[in-house]
């Protein structure tokens, strides 16, 4: 799927670009696992050297505190048992999280959240592997199109919820505070802030009709 095909491209610049060797890359992958966390560490890395590490550091865990809101949201889905929520911390990143929540029923919720985290997961630190391998044949990555493919398949999965004027007004809020503080915040802090206008927007409802959220009568997927 395209957001494992992304791994090529963190593999080749986490080995060109940052300096790490290929171990260090494939712990960094197989530990933290949330692509765009590993993205912003190896970003700073390679502008600033060893001597970022700090920013590089703390830009990682601003964009990764978003996991710990999808956790929130995928508590119910997951269920109890202490073994099973470890894993599902790990493979909770954006993809599992949207399939999830696009489905209408438990059960597909679960299966969604389970099969998209594993297939990502496995995916992902291959060609995570592969491109540390293989960084030097493959060039400049963004040549390809493999920087957008994340962002693109994530699109891809968000799409079909934005059928109400209000989740409309969310996206394109969200969308323009990230695009107007990208240049100008560190990285991570656009993607903390436009989270905290969604939650705004989301809990205000200001376009809602009463039909949006109004279940009618006879039940229904919540």
């Amino acid at each position: 799927m395209p957001t494992a095909a992304y791994g090529l491209s963190f593999g080749a610049l986490a080995t060109l670009g940052a300096g790490l060797d290929l171990w260090q890359t494939m712990i960094l992958s197989l530990v933290m696992f949330t692509g765009g966390s590993q993205f912003a560490l190896v970003g700073v890395l390679a502008s600033g050297g060893l001597s970022a590490w700090p920013s590089a550091v703390a830009s990682a865990a601003l964009l990764g505190s978003r996991n710990a809101i999808y956790a929130i949201r995928m508590s119910p889905v997951i269920g109890r048992g202490f073994l099973k929520r470890a894993a599902a911390a790990h493979l909770t990143i954006d993809e599992s999280t949207a399939v999830s929540t696009a489905q209408t029923t438990p059960r597909s919720r679960r299966i969604g959240f389970w099969v998209t985290g594993v297939v990502v997961y496995v995916g992902w630190n291959a060609t995570t592997l592969l491109g540390a391998l293989l960084g030097d044949l493959l060039g400049d990555v963004s040549a390809y199109g493999l920087d957008a493919a994340a962002a693109a398949a994530f699109l891809g999965l968000l799409w079909p919820r934005l059928k109400q004027r209000q989740a409309q007004a969310v996206a394109v809020a969200s969308g323009f505070v990230a695009a107007l503080l990208t240049p100008i915040l560190m990285p991570g802090l656009p993607v903390l802030v436009a989270a905290a206008v969604a939650l705004v927007f989301g809990i205000s409802n200001w376009l809602g009709a009463p039909a949006d959220h109004v279940e009618p009568t006879g039940g229904g997927a919540p």
